[in-house]
């Protein structure tokens, strides 16, 4: 039973042990499926209807096997997938930046089927506070990982995860993480006010900073991002753009729901579409979360 835009798992655990995080206590280390099991399962979603193909990891561009001797990562996988002629759309989440090799990321120019969107979670703008949070890298190592997926492909758009008030953040480090958002554009992020877990390396630490100061500089950093997101949906209005159609409304049978290549939702008044089309349709109207078009 498949979705047009199906989900798959490809890999699972961690080994990058973030201060914060307690996915490599509570899920193992790395480890990813075999690269057979994978086809096989794609090729059963894509009969069923699939037409995007969404693989899931831990950390998933961390994806590694050997398959007749040669090692498979996750831009083999993916040109693998692109064989089938009934996928339409390959999307992956969630990447950490460590693992964002020279081939995945020119495969964003040379692949038509891997949609020019990519979460890539940096936490903060601080490289202070990234070494806190044992990211390995820096705020420059994250930036030039964007530039050079924008040099490639100058289409492609960011979304990222950010922590606000982890232990010891100061005004400063804060700053930076609002400069960096002013300088990526990211379209989509979710951000959260640190949260300790019991167990990690970060729920020894002092933390000083008052909650009052963590709402205020989450309502800043959220309320910026909110306006970049409404900027970027707005671009579009006036404009056509393909949309994959997922579904039908069931309470108002004339909207269908499909999202654009950026992940963009989107609400389509219409009678002649189907789920499952790839549908060229022009933009009307929007809000910072949603695009509403008619065809």
């Amino acid at each position: 039973d498949s979705k047009v835009s199906s989900f798959l798992t490809i890999q699972e655990g961690c080994d990058k042990f973030c201060s914060f995080c307690v996915v490599p206590y509570t899920r193992g280390p790395e480890y990813s499926r075999p690269l057979k099991s994978l086809i096989h399962e794609i090729n059963s979603l894509a009969e069923n209807g699939a037409k995007e193909i969404v693989l899931l990891g831990q950390n998933v561009n961390a994806y590694s096997h050997s398959h007749n001797g040669r090692k498979i990562n996750l831009a083999d996988l993916i040109e693998e997938i692109s064989k089938n002629e009934n996928i339409k759309r390959i999307r992956y989440t969630t990447s950490h930046p460590i693992n964002m090799t020279d081939d995945l990321i020119n495969l964003h120019s040379t692949n038509k089927k891997l949609m020019p969107f990519l979460h890539l979670p940096v936490q903060s703008g601080s490289s202070e506070v990234l070494k806190k949070m044992n990211r390995k890298y820096d705020i420059n190592f994250y930036i030039k990982i964007i530039e050079k997926l924008k040099t490639i492909n100058p289409q492609i758009e960011i979304s990222s995860d950010f922590i606000i008030g982890y232990p010891g953040e100061s005004e400063q480090d804060f700053k930076k993480t609002l400069d960096l958002v002013d300088q990526i554009k990211f379209t989509q992020s979710y951000s959260f006010i640190y949260s300790s877990r019991p167990g990690t390396k970060s729920s020894f630490e002092n933390d000083e900073t008052p909650p009052n100061i963590k709402k205020e500089r989450l309502f800043i950093l959220q309320e910026k991002l909110k306006e970049i997101q409404l900027k970027f949906n707005k671009s579009f209005c006036g404009k056509n753009i393909d949309v994959l159609i997922e579904n039908q409304s069931i309470s108002n049978p004339e909207y269908f729901f499909g999202r654009t290549p950026f992940m963009q939702s989107v609400y389509i008044k219409s009678q002649e579409i189907k789920p499952g089309e790839v549908k060229n349709v022009n933009i009307s109207t929007c809000n910072h979360k949603n695009l509403y078009a008619s065809c």
